[in-house]
């Protein structure tokens, strides 16, 4: 192993004990060092999550999204509780794709699911997306990789909203969970079409008192919607039921459900070939991801776009000229 030690890091192989034994502080630091633009940093973490990668994908990977005001934090918390009363240790990764500028949305979510991050058995991560949907795939991708060696056998993968990012979480995840609202007019108006086509399973959460009838008819709607979508290549059936994650209504129901999937996947080998093509294409994320890099990264390229962008402004050169003529330059730099 390369003896590679950053300034105020500690050695590669401390930090790779410390993961693989299950320690919750050095899990943190590197998920740290996985998140750092510092060019020392991303040679740390290439060897980290190197040496790690034989001892990670042991979990079942499930992705959340859901419509704001949905309750997200109430039902993960609930969730995840019940997983670990299940036996199992959970990881949730939350994804804002505006973290890097305002904190706000994903630290709340910790507070919100006290009594979860209080537990031993749970662990509740903010995951920095980055500048663009690449970054979450990868620098999620490498925390989940982490959490995973560290012993966690359900990664909860969470979103802001229904949004880009869901496209990106999809795509690194097992089970794609999609959580619904009912008594808001027309059940499917205000949800993409694509995002009804990833779902694995839709859950109509705040399922009770008065709204129990609203949320069976709109377990029935979406139920019927789903009908339409083609089968999914994995076999499975989308299904669509109601909860009550403040209650702990239809929690364990959701948690049958993934296993039910977990086994039908198992069976037909859809689970390992998934997971095969989900790391091709981790692999063309991270060549996109350096590319933009080294071009952005470029001073000479940086000086040259300033004076394009006033050009463009005056009329001298057409957008799509402009990038063609950049593109030029920076081929000439290989």
């Amino acid at each position: 192993m390369k003896n590679y030690k950053p300034k105020g890091r500690l050695t590669p192989a401390a930090y790779i004990k410390g993961v693989l034994n299950g320690d919750r502080v050095l899990l943190s630091r590197a998920i740290t060092i996985v998140e750092s633009n510092l060019e020392s940093d991303k040679v740390l973490a290439k060897e980290i999550i190197q040496e790690i990668l034989p001892y990670s994908g042991k979990s079942i990977r499930i992705g959340i999204t859901g419509v704001p005001g949905v309750g997200k934090s109430t039902f993960i918390e609930a969730f995840g509780k019940h997983l670990v009363s299940k036996g199992k240790r959970v990881a949730i990764l939350s994804i804002d794709p505006s973290s890097q500028r305002s904190k706000g949305s994903i630290l709340g979510d910790k507070t919100r699911m006290e009594e979860l991050a209080n537990m031993q058995e749970a662990y509740i991560r903010p995951s920095a997306s980055g500048d663009t949907l690449g970054g979450v795939a990868n620098k999620t991708g490498e925390t989940m990789l982490l959490c995973e060696a560290n012993g966690y056998d359900v990664i909860l993968i969470e979103t802001v909203g229904v949004g880009q990012s869901e496209t990106a979480v999809h795509g690194m995840t097992d089970f794609f969970l999609l959580l619904m609202l009912s008594g808001a007019g027309d059940e499917l108006q205000g949800i993409k079409k694509g995002i009804m086509e990833m779902a694995d399973m839709v859950v109509i959460n705040k399922a009770d008192g008065d709204n129990v009838r609203m949320s069976e008819m709109a377990r029935l709607q979406y139920q019927n919607a789903l009908h339409i979508f083609p089968l999914s290549e994995s076999g499975w059936s989308p299904v669509v039921s109601t909860a009550s994650a403040i209650k702990g209504i239809g929690i364990d129901n959701v948690w049958d459900e993934v296993e039910n999937f977990k086994e039908l996947v198992d069976e037909n080998g859809y689970f390992v070939k998934n997971r095969n093509h989900q790391q091709i294409d981790w692999m063309y994320n991270n060549i996109n991801e350096e590319l933009k890099n080294l071009f952005y990264g470029s001073k000479e390229i940086s000086s040259q776009l300033k004076v394009l962008e006033k050009d463009i402004v005056s009329a001298k050169i057409s957008p799509v000229k402009a990038a063609q003529n950049i593109l030029e330059e920076f081929k000439k730099t290989f």
